[in-house]
C-alpha cells in the first residue's frame, strides 16, 4: 500500500495534535521524578504522549544519567562526555516504581559506549531491585545495542526482564545518516541472540517512519525483524526535535499506520502498535498483555 505523501508543512497534520500536559497526575510524577533524582526518555526525548502516560502513572525511566557518548540524528537526547555512575539509581528508581504503583515498568538508557559493558549491569541491578521491592511487577528493558558485546547482553538476558526491546529505529539505507554510531546487522543480531540465551523471552523493536524510507524498504524492516523472532513491533511518526535533527521526509496517515499493523500481524508478530503517537514504550502495559495472551 503505498500512498502518496502528505505534504510537508509548518502545521502538523491534526492527528499529531495532543493537549498540553498538566493534570494532577502528570505534575505528581513530575515531582517523584525531580524528588527521586531520576530521568525519563518522556522527558528527555520529548515524547508527545508524556501527558497522557503520566496521567496514567505510566513513564520511561532512563538510567545511566541522561548524557548519550553517541549522537543519533533523530534524537533530542543530549550527547558528549557522560557523567560518572550514580550507584543509588538502581534503588530510587524502584522506590519511584513502588510509589507510583506500578504493574508494568520500562527501563532504557542513553547510550554509554565509555563503559566495558556499557552499563549493563546498572541494567540488572535496576530490574533486581524493583524485583525485591515490587515483585509482582512485570519489567521491560529497551537496552541500547552494547557494540555488539554478548557479554553485556547476557548480563541483561540473566537478569530475566519480562520484555526486552532494542528499536531497530530505520532502514538499513539509511542507517549510518540516522544512527551513524549503530549498525543494522547489528541490532538484528543482538535481537537473534536474545532468543538464543532465553528462547522464551518476549523481544520487542520499533521503527520510526517518516525520515525517507520508501514503503517496500519498511516492509523489508519489518520482515528482518520478524526473522530474528521479534514478538512485539512499534512503528510510530518521526517528529523533528530540532532544526539541527534529520528533517522530516513525510507523514504517514492513521490508515498507513492501520495498514502496517494489518501487515505486521500478517508477518507473524504476537503484537504490533502502530500509529502516528506510537513511541516505544506507548501503551507498554497493554503490549504486555496482549502478546503474552497471543503466546
Amino acid at each position: 500500500m503505498a500512498t502518496a505523501l502528505t505534504q510537508i508543512t509548518a502545521r502538523k497534520p491534526a492527528w499529531l495534535k495532543v493537549p498540553a500536559p498538566g493534570g494532577p497526575n502528570y505534575l505528581a510524577v513530575k515531582h517523584l521524578m525531580r524528588e527521586l533524582e531520576l530521568h525519563t526518555v518522556c522527558e528527555e526525548a520529548h515524547c508527545p504522549n508524556v501527558g497522557e502516560c503520566w496521567e496514567h502513572k505510566a513513564a520511561t525511566f532512563m538510567i545511566l544519567g541522561d548524557v548519550c557518548t553517541r549522537n543519533c540524528a533523530y534524537c533530542a537526547v543530549p550527547h558528549g562526555p557522560p557523567a560518572p555512575l550514580d550507584a543509588g539509581e538502581p534503588a530510587r528508581l524502584a522506590e519511584a516504581v513502588r510509589q507510583m504503583e506500578l504493574k508494568h515498568v520500562v527501563i532504557t538508557s542513553v547510550d554509554r559506549d565509555d563503559l566495558p559493558h556499557g552499563g549493563a549491569e546498572v541494567f540488572a541491578a535496576c530490574i533486581a531491585a524493583i524485583r525485591q521491592r515490587t515483585p509482582d511487577t512485570s519489567v521491560e528493558v529497551l537496552i541500547p545495542d552494547f557494540k555488539g558485546n554478548e557479554r553485556a547482553l547476557r548480563i541483561v538476558v540473566d537478569a530475566q526482564p519480562d520484555i526486552l526491546n532494542h528499536n531497530l529505529e530505520t532502514i538499513e539505507r539509511l542507517y549510518r545518516l540516522a544512527r551513524p554510531g549503530g549498525r543494522y546487522p547489528r541490532a538484528l543480531e543482538l535481537l537473534r541472540r536474545v532468543k538464543h540465551l532465553d528462547p522464551d523471552m518476549l523481544t520487542k523493536s520499533g521503527i520510526i517512519c517518516g525520515l525517507g524510507e520508501e514503503w517496500d524498504e519498511l516492509l523489508g524492516a519489518m520482515r528482518d525483524l520478524r526473522a530474528q523472532g521479534v514478538d512485539i513491533l512499534t512503528l510510530g511518526q518521526y517528529l523533528r526535535p530540532s532544526s539541527q535533527h534529520l528533517p522530516i521526509a513525510r507523514y504517514y496517515t492513521p490508515p498507513e499506520f492501520a495498514e502496517l499493523r494489518r501487515l505486521g500481524m500478517q508477518l507473524g508478530y504476537r503484537h504490533v502498535e502502530a500509529g502516528p503517537l506510537v513511541r516505544s514504550s506507548y501503551h507498554a502495559w497493554e503490549q504486555v498483555e496482549r502478546a503474552s495472551a497471543a503466546s
